[in-house]
Parts: structure tokens; C-alpha cells; sequence
């Protein structure tokens, strides 16, 4: 019993070292962790619920942090996260907390109801250092294959398919 309390902690694996230049081993990266991950689900609290980013920052934090709480170590947290090491997310959630701060400050979704927007359409030349942002017409064998799988024919599929590797040959 008492190796297990007391022994299990003091054989945890150390990091000697994160193998990338400038980013120090952070001993305690899941305590870290687990504060930053719950100082970002409160800072986050100031954008509306209905933003795609407020949305996108808690779902991905909550499931980071709950990751964090499971799993006693470094190394599990890293594998069962997939997004690199802790030293790294530690970096990743403290400019998350940067970038909310700018977010708030920034309100890009504080645009008045009455905005209007000026939309110009016109014929003019578009000048040639300017990409053109509309695709061009789709080749005829995309209409016809999508509509072989849209109607469910096998038949058409099997000759659109044989069409299109004759074409690639």
C-alpha cells in the first residue's frame, strides 16, 4: 500500500527533454494545463453564446481539459490528445487566452442590426493581378456521374467510370 501511494508518484517518468528548440519541459504541465484549460472556459464566458468561436473554443477546451483530469500521465495526455506535446499545448492554450483577450477587444460580432453593406456588381474588367474568385464551368462527365449516383443506376456508373478512365489513359 504504501509503495503505491507514496512509490507510484516518485517512479512517474521525467522528461529529460521536449526535443524542440526553445520549449523548456514543464514538470508540471498537467497542473498547468488544467488551470489554463479552466481560465479559458472563464475568459470565454464574455463572447455570446452564439458565436462559431466562442462554440468552437469551449468544445475543444472542455475536451482537453477533461482528457487533462483523467489521465495522471504527461505521456497519456499527449496520446490520448494527438495534438503534440504538453509543453506545446501549454504554449497553444496560453495564446488561446491572448487571442480571446483580442477577440473581446476586437467585437467582430458587434455589427448593428441596421449595417448595410455596399455590394457593387457590375461588368467591369477584372484586372489580371487579380485572381478570380469564380470557378469555372465543370466538365460535362461530373454532371453525368453525378447523376448516375443520384439516381442509383449501376449500369451508368460502371460506363461513366469506364469513360473516365479512357480520358485519364
Amino acid at each position: 500500500m504504501f509503495l503505491r501511494v507514496i512509490g507510484r508518484p516518485l517512479l512517474a517518468k521525467v522528461k529529460q527533454t521536449t526535443g524542440i528548440v526553445g520549449l523548456d519541459v514543464v514538470p508540471n504541465a498537467r497542473e498547468v494545463l488544467i488551470g489554463l484549460y479552466g481560465k479559458t472556459l472563464q475568459e470565454i464566458q464574455a463572447v455570446p453564446e452564439d458565436e462559431g468561436y466562442r462554440k468552437a473554443v469551449e468544445s475543444f477546451t472542455r475536451h482537453r481539459l477533461k482528457v487533462c483530469q483523467e489521465e495522471e500521465d504527461w505521456e497519456q495526455i499527449e496520446k490520448r490528445l494527438g495534438c503534440g506535446q504538453v509543453e506545446e499545448l501549454i504554449e497553444e492554450a496560453q495564446d488561446e487566452l491572448k487571442l480571446i483577450a483580442k477577440m473581446i477587444e476586437w467585437d467582430p460580432w458587434g455589427v448593428p442590426d441596421d449595417y448595410e453593406c455596399e455590394v457593387i456588381e457590375n461588368d467591369a474588367p477584372v484586372p489580371k493581378h487579380v485572381p478570380l474568385h469564380r470557378p469555372g464551368p465543370l466538365p460535362e462527365e461530373f454532371y453525368k456521374t453525378l447523376e448516375a449516383i443520384s439516381s442509383g443506376g449501376s449500369a451508368q456508373k460502371v460506363e461513366t467510370a469506364d469513360k473516365a478512365s479512357q480520358v485519364t489513359e
